[in-house]
């Protein structure tokens, strides 16, 4: 399925980021549509951090907004995957 070649690097980024805030994490049985905050037991500082950890390896930014659009390892995923490619095809600020 193309969607899920297109994804699944992106999930792996997001594995990789919930292993730097939560190393203990169990990610074999992890339910990619059900809650990530649920699942893993991560407290709003943890989801927090996380989202600060793709950001930092992205460049993508989640605002405050769209937090509940993102609980999820496959849409939150797929809002990276978006907005990264909005992100690289945006002008850059003029200097």
């Amino acid at each position: 399925m193309q969607e899920d070649a297109t994804l699944e690097p992106m999930r792996q980024q997001v594995r990789d980021a919930v292993l730097g805030i939560a190393p203990e994490a169990d990610l074999a049985h992890l339910d990619p549509r059900a809650s990530l905050r649920e699942q893993l037991d991560l407290d709003s500082f943890d989801f927090l951090n996380l989202l600060i950890a793709l950001h930092e390896r992205l460049g993508v930014e989640v605002p405050e907004a769209d937090y509940g659009k993102v609980d999820g390892l496959d849409a939150l995923a797929a809002y990276l995957v978006v907005h990264l490619a909005t992100h690289r095809s945006a002008p850059a600020p003029p200097s």
